[in-house]
C-alpha cells in the first residue's frame, strides 16, 4: 500500500527512528517527499523507493523489526512481480547486503559513507591549516555564520539553489531521492546553517538526523553562490560543528559518495566481479558521471576516516541497466 510520507506521523519516519540496526546513516533520506512506501498490516516496518521505468530502486533495506524483515521484504518483492517490475536496490548496509545475497541477489559494494566523531576532532595542528587559513579567509571577507528556520528564507535558499544550478551547466538537474530536501513538514527535524557577507545569502548546509549507535547529524544538503568567496562552505560546516561539539554530539556524518572506499573486503559472497570492475573503474575515470574524488577529498579533509560500505542490491543478476536507472530516479538525467 502506498502512504504519504509528508504526514505529520508517518510510517516511515516511525521506521527509521525505531528499527536502526543496519545503522544506516542516510536512513532520513527515506522521508523525503516524492518517495513511494511500502508496508503491510501488521508487519512492524516500511519500505521505501521509486519507480523508475520498469524498476523499483528501493532506497536503503527494509527500515523493520527484526523479527518482520524478512516477511515484509517477501512482500515487497510479491507485490513487484505483480506490478511487473524489477528491483534494483541501493544504499543498503552490511546486515542488508547480506539479507538480500541470501535471498539469491547479486549484492556489491557501491561506494561508502564517511564519517568523523566530534569529540576527537579538533583543528588544531599542520594536518588542518590549510582548512584554517579557507576558513579564516571566508571569515576575512565579511562572512557570518548562524543557524537559521529554512521556512524564514525559504526565497533566499531558492535563489541559492537557482544560482548553483547554472553553474553547473545548462543540461545540470536538481538531484533526488539519494540527497536531502529543505522544506516540507519534516524540516523541523533538520538544521540549516547559513552563510551571509554584508547581509546576503551566499551559502548554506542542511543537516540530516542520524539514528543509531552513531547517532549525531549527516552534512547534507549544501549549496553555494559561485565565485564568492573562498572557505565558505568550511566555514559554515566549521561553525556547525563547533555548535555539535558544544551540544554534546558525537558524530558528523559525510553521507554516501558513490565509488569511494572500494575494497575486496568489503564484497559478499556471490557478488559481480565485473559490477566490481565498473565501480572501480567509475572512481579512476568517471568523474563526468559523479565527481566522487573531489566528494572524497571534501569529506577527508574533516578525517572522516570511518568507511561505513554501501552496497547495490540486483533481483536478477548485475545489470548496466539496472544501475543506470538508479540515476533515473535520482533526476540525474
Amino acid at each position: 500500500m502506498n502512504v504519504s510520507v509528508t504526514d505529520t506521523a508517518n510510517p516511515v519516519l516511525q521506521a527509521v527512528t525505531a528499527h536502526t540496526q543496519a545503522e544506516n546513516p542516510s536512513a532520513f533520506l527515506a522521508v523525503n517527499e516524492g518517495n513511494s512506501t511500502f508496508t503491510v498490516p501488521g508487519l512492524d516496518g516500511a519500505i521505501v523507493y521509486r519507480r523508475a521505468g520498469r524498476y523499483a530502486v528501493q532506497f536503503g533495506g527494509p527500515f523493520a523489526a527484526r523479527g518482520h524483515y524478512d516477511e515484509l521484504l517477501g512482500h515487497f518483492l510479491e507485490h513487484l512481480h505483480d506490478e511487473g517490475l524489477r528491483l534494483v536496490g541501493v544504499q543498503l548496509q552490511r546486515d542488508d547486503a547480506e539479507a538480500y545475497a541470501r535471498r539469491g541477489f547479486t549484492v556489491n559494494q557501491i561506494g561508502a559513507s564517511w564519517a568523523v566523531r566530534i569529540p576527537e576532532l579538533t583543528l588544531r595542528g599542520t594536518r588542518f591549516m590549510q582548512l584554517r587559513n579557507k576558513i579564516s579567509r571566508a571569515h576575512r571577507n565579511g562572512l557570518t555564520v548562524t543557524e537559521v528556520p529554512a521556512t524564514e528564507w525559504a526565497a533566499a535558499l531558492a535563489e541559492i539553489d537557482q544560482v548553483w544550478l547554472a553553474s553547473k551547466g545548462e543540461h545540470a538537474r536538481q538531484l533526488e531521492f539519494l540527497v536531502g530536501q529543505v522544506g516540507g513538514p519534516l524540516q523541523p527535524l533538520r538544521r540549516l546553517f547559513l552563510g551571509r557577507i554584508e547581509g546576503r545569502p551566499v551559502g548554506y548546509i542542511s543537516y540530516s538526523p542520524v539514528y543509531g549507535a552513531r547517532a549525531g547529524w549527516m552534512h547534507d544538503l549544501s549549496r553555494r553562490v559561485p565565485d564568492d568567496s573562498p572557505g565558505l562552505m568550511e566555514a559554515i560546516n566549521a561553525h556547525a560543528l563547533e555548535q555539535f561539539r558544544q551540544e554534546g554530539v558525537q558524530w558528523l556524518h559525510f553521507g554516501f559518495t558513490p565509488f569511494t572506499g572500494l575494497e575486496q573486503a568489503h564484497e559478499v559472497d556471490g557478488h559481480s566481479p565485473g559490477f566490481q570492475w565498473l565501480m572501480h573503474f567509475l572512481w579512476d575515470q568517471g568523474a563526468a558521471l559523479y565527481p566522487a574524488q573531489t566528494q572524497l577529498a571534501y569529506k577527508k579533509k574533516w578525517a572522516a576516516d570511518v568507511c561505513i560500505p554501501e552496497y547495490v542490491a540486483f533481483d536478477k543478476g548485475a545489470s548496466l541497466a539496472a544501475f543506470i536507472h538508479i540515476f533515473r530516479a535520482s533526476n540525474a538525467f
